[in-house]
């Protein structure tokens, strides 16, 4: 029989509780970590944050009524401007400049040109329309479709007084929404800008905007398109 004496078995029982505790604390550890493992992946990996600075896309263009309209939809159809002066009605030529007569009818129709100015004239020449930011209702729209460009459409129209026609820069197909009247001769532009129009009631109208007092080709108080209406002209 072996016996044991009183300091073995205090060692004993000391050191079987450090073991105890050593276990304790590890199955603690291994607990937490199974815990916050557990809180991390509740559905799998966790994903990458995401990047705050990513740019939304441009919001899709808005169909317009004339869009995709062929040259017999366009044909017979006049835009009448009814300005603080009176009215001008212009009657479109879709079968010499579909592009430009499609567009022009589409700012028309969609009220793009309402409460727009002629915001150039040049004495006893043209009046300049269609700057889209001089709108009462400018927004982020208008100046997006003031973006829009289209081609160059010249033709065998001459431009003379009472022809609307298409203004554009220097580059060629970069024409937007800025559209002309002229009130005299314009010989010099023929076969380069895009004649789409002609007036047929209110040259007189055109006349008295280009006439009225301005400062080089800035009117002093440019004259105000209160609506632009699209219909069928009248025989």
């Amino acid at each position: 029989m072996k016996i044991f004496q009183l300091s073995d078995l205090r060692f004993q029982i000391v050191t079987c509780g450090f073991w105890a505790r050593v276990v304790l604390v590890t199955t603690l550890i291994a607990g937490s970590a199974l815990i916050v493992t557990a809180q991390a992946t509740p559905n799998g990996p966790v994903e990458a944050p995401k990047k705050a600075n990513v740019r939304a896309p441009e919001p899709a263009a808005a169909a317009e009524p004339f869009d995709g309209a062929p040259v017999e939809k366009m044909a017979g159809q006049c835009v009448t401007l009814e300005t603080e002066l009176g009215s001008i009605e212009i009657a479109m030529m879709p079968e010499i400049a579909p592009e430009s007569v499609r567009n022009f009818l589409n700012l028309a129709a969609t009220g793009a040109l309402d409460t727009t100015t002629f915001s150039r004239t040049v004495k006893d020449f043209v009046i300049q329309g269609g700057n889209l930011s001089t709108s009462e209702k400018w927004n982020a729209e208008l100046s997006r479709r003031m973006q829009r460009k289209i081609p160059d459409e010249p033709g065998i129209v001459k431009h003379v007084r009472g022809i609307v026609s298409m203004a554009r820069t220097d580059e060629p197909n970069s024409a937007t929404t800025h559209f002309f009247i002229l009130v005299g001769n314009g010989s010099n532009l023929d076969g380069k800008f895009s004649a789409f129009g002609t007036v047929t009631k209110g040259i007189e109208v055109a006349d008295q905007i280009n006439q009225a007092p301005a400062e080089g080709e800035k009117p002093q108080k440019p004259v105000k398109i209160n609506r632009a209406v699209v219909a069928p002209c009248k025989k």
